[in-house]
């Protein structure tokens, strides 16, 4: 059985984690599965890739398998762990990368919705990080990263007292960006790719680069400010700027190439 299933259905990329009697914890396996589908989503040009459980699952990730954690000393979250590979993957991909957090979503899983570009979720959504639960360090690239998108004070009660967070109070923080009936989830969802896929491709890569730099730009280096510059100009000299207002002018919707 695949842990992790992937196709790409009208530019829309899905990756439906598929290990429901694990509730798909985040082993190795279904790591590695995962990456591999990223990268088919990629190679296929998906404009947008959606992230999700199988449809009816009260939890969407239970976290990091915990019969794989190193028992002898080692950091179980170190730079080459399959789990950083994916946020790292998730982080690097050039078209925006959607989670559709159907049920709770518990330790490094939170990690993984938190580094998508954005969250859909529903009522019965909440998410927990708990390595305090079973006395494991994380990685300080996960906290600074629950940091940027939360904040510091509630990232602490998350960790020191790994209780869950409801999904008004995750809409509350930013860290949901919308709220739905589980009924109209998938459908929301796809109506929110369909509307990034009618924009430019080349626009939203580079902007999507932009922020994941300047996130990440504490102090920001000349090179830093360089790089920056030169996306914004590959955008701003394309084929699809010009088409973007010509298309405006003559009130009709654009034909995007991806140039």
């Amino acid at each position: 059985m695949a842990l992790v299933l992937f196709e790409v259905k009208d530019q829309i990329g899905w990756i439906t984690l598929n290990h429901d009697a694990k509730r798909n914890a985040l082993s190795i396996e279904l790591l590695t599965d995962f990456l591999q589908g990223l990268k088919s989503l990629r190679e296929e040009k998906a404009r947008v890739i959606i992230i999700r459980a199988n449809e009816g699952q009260k939890v969407w990730s239970s976290g990091f398998f915990i019969d794989e954690l190193p028992r002898d000393g080692s950091d179980p979250l170190a730079y080459d762990n399959p789990l950083q590979k994916v946020i790292r993957a998730i982080q690097s991909t050039p078209v925006p990368v959607i989670c559709m957090a159907e049920g709770s979503i518990w330790g490094g899983a939170c990690n993984i919705a938190f580094v998508c570009d954005m969250v859909i979720g529903t009522r019965d959504t909440c998410l927990a990080i708990t390595p305090a639960k079973i006395g494991v360090p994380y990685n300080t690239s996960g906290i600074l990263q629950f940091i940027d998108i939360i904040g510091a004070h509630i990232v602490k009660e998350m960790f020191f007292t790994a209780e869950p967070i409801t999904a008004d109070k995750a809409l509350a923080l930013g860290i949901i960006n919308h709220l739905v009936d589980a009924g109209d989830l998938e459908n929301f969802t796809i109506r929110l790719a369909n509307k990034i896929i009618a924009n430019s491709p080349l626009s939203i890569q580079v902007i999507k680069e932009q922020l994941n730099i300047l996130g990440n730009a504490l102090p920001m280096t000349p090179q830093t400010f360089e790089h920056i510059d030169m996306l914004r100009r590959i955008a701003g000299t394309s084929n699809d700027y010009l088409e973007g207002i010509k298309a405006f002018y003559e009130r009709r919707k654009p034909g995007f190439v991806g140039e």
